[in-house]
């Protein structure tokens, strides 16, 4: 699969629905691509194994990303990407575990889907499965005292089946600057990396490390909007959907 085509996707289900955080996906859809192409233990087709692996998009806003992934996977029929947004489809501005196949925990609230992370993390531990849980959050979202509170309980538990994935595309750096992520996760106990976080070698590099005895953080630079030059790093398309007259210029700038 051409990234550049999952872009183009991500682009026009968010103009044709008026809606979505296109540059939020955009800034993770290489993670989020690698992750269920190369890395997660999951079958469409038997997702309700108890020793599969987990993943949970703590930043649910961004879930037009993680949707054209699923539907790429076989979770559910792509052309439901056409109906992202509408009063009766099941693929809303947030992801709903109780709608969509594929999805492990209803996200949207910021701070919340992490914690969730770290008890199904501990939950597979206590049951001996040899199963990981992988979790993305955005550096804004590490805002939420929650996550550092999830963040020391999961070092108290050695919870080596546990990933963190920070998002770092620095769109919080307006409002609150976060600093070295790597060094503060490494502060509450955890194993740490730096990687490009859209360069799929150093994604799948990152992904197959674990913690010898601490839950493991990958510190993923990204680029909020990336792939399309006109959204990069641009505050304007934080929430902003592409009109009629924009589209075609945005998809001419897609790489």
């Amino acid at each position: 699969m051409e990234m550049k085509e999952l872009r183009e996707k991500v682009i026009r289900i968010s103009a044709k629905a008026q809606e979505g955080h296109i540059a939020s996906a955009l800034s993770i859809l290489d993670l989020l691509w690698v992750l269920y192409d190369k890395v997660l233990r999951i079958d469409p087709l038997n997702f309700s194994l108890p020793n599969r692996d987990r993943f949970i998009l703590s930043k649910g806003h961004a879930a037009i990303g993680l949707y054209v992934v699923l539907a790429q996977k076989g979770f559910f029929p792509a052309s439901e990407l056409e109906n992202f947004g509408k009063y009766d489809s099941f693929l809303g501005g947030h992801p709903d575990k109780n709608k969509i196949h594929g999805v492990e925990a209803s996200t949207g609230s910021l701070g919340h889907g992490f914690p969730m992370a770290v008890g199904m993390a501990l939950g597979l531990k206590i049951k001996k499965y040899d199963a990981h849980v992988f979790v993305i959050i955005g550096d804004g979202e590490a805002n939420e005292g929650a996550i550092w509170e999830s963040a020391l309980l999961a070092s108290h538990h050695q919870l080596t089946n546990l990933c963190c994935i920070v998002d770092y595309n620095h769109s919080t750096d307006r409002a609150l600057q976060i600093g070295d992520m790597a060094q503060k996760f490494k502060s509450f106990g955890w194993e740490t990396c730096l990687i490009d976080g859209h360069n799929h070698e150093e994604i799948l590099s990152a992904l197959h490390k674990s913690g010898n005895e601490k839950p493991f953080a990958i510190i993923a630079k990204t680029i909020k909007g990336y792939g399309c030059a006109k959204m990069e790093n641009n505050p304007e398309w934080h929430h902003k959907f592409p009109r009629p007259e924009e589209l075609p210029s945005l998809l001419e700038s897609l790489r």
